[in-house]
């Protein structure tokens, strides 16, 4: 699946892409999904967050995305379910992982994931549909491969102790090195600047 990641885009062209057909789309910030939102709310899209979430701001994005990828620590997942119990639904999520191991991104260790898994599968409010990574930053695609078999192994050995609800999605791959991620098994590719052109910062 092609999720586009519309950071710094603006409605309309957001808009052009929804009726070519580009259901899926991601956003980072959560005041962009906020006035998008509104200029959008005659079509129908799927909405996900792709952006690191404090739980202060959870309540917010609960009220827009059908989604979201980049749930990375127990206290975020606590608030989550705790804000879709009030509403009485569920929600699809996503478990951040930092399979590049800089520094500079969010997501669990590696070593943290299976113990996570088993921490938040039985929140009643919670959909764990899979795993999402951020590729190594690299000078080519070929070096962020290991980052994205490492997540695929982790998906593995999640469903070998959950086969009885396995995970299916693997949200990694972004415009610079889709190809590599989908022939390590993504699901799902953030594409932004490939669809839109360069992203314009103001």
């Amino acid at each position: 699946m092609l999720l586009l990641a519309t950071k710094t885009v603006d409605p309309e062209g957001i808009r052009h892409a929804i009726e070519a057909g580009y259901i899926l789309i991601g956003e980072n910030k959560v005041q962009e999904f906020t006035t998008k939102y509104e200029a959008l709310s005659d079509l129908i899209y799927s909405r996900h967050f792709i952006g690191h979430l404090q739980r202060n701001k959870v309540r917010e994005v609960l009220k827009y995305a059908d989604n979201i990828q980049t749930v990375d620590s127990l206290a975020l997942a606590t608030e989550i379910d705790k804000e879709m119990n009030a509403r009485g639904k569920k929600l699809d999520i996503m478990i951040q992982v930092n399979t590049s191991f800089e520094k500079s991104k969010f997501g669990l260790h590696p070593d943290e994931v299976i113990d996570f898994m088993a921490e938040i599968r039985n929140m009643n409010h919670l959909n764990v549909m899979g795993l999402m990574t951020i590729g190594l930053f690299a000078a080519t695609a070929e070096e962020a491969r290991p980052s994205y078999k490492l997540l695929k192994s982790l998906g593995e050995q999640i469903n070998e102790i959950y086969f009885e609800r396995p995970i299916h999605h693997y949200s990694m791959g972004m415009s610079g090195d889709l190809e590599v991620a989908i022939e390590e098994g993504a699901t799902i590719v953030r594409v932004g600047s490939a669809v839109f052109g360069p992203r314009i910062y103001v």
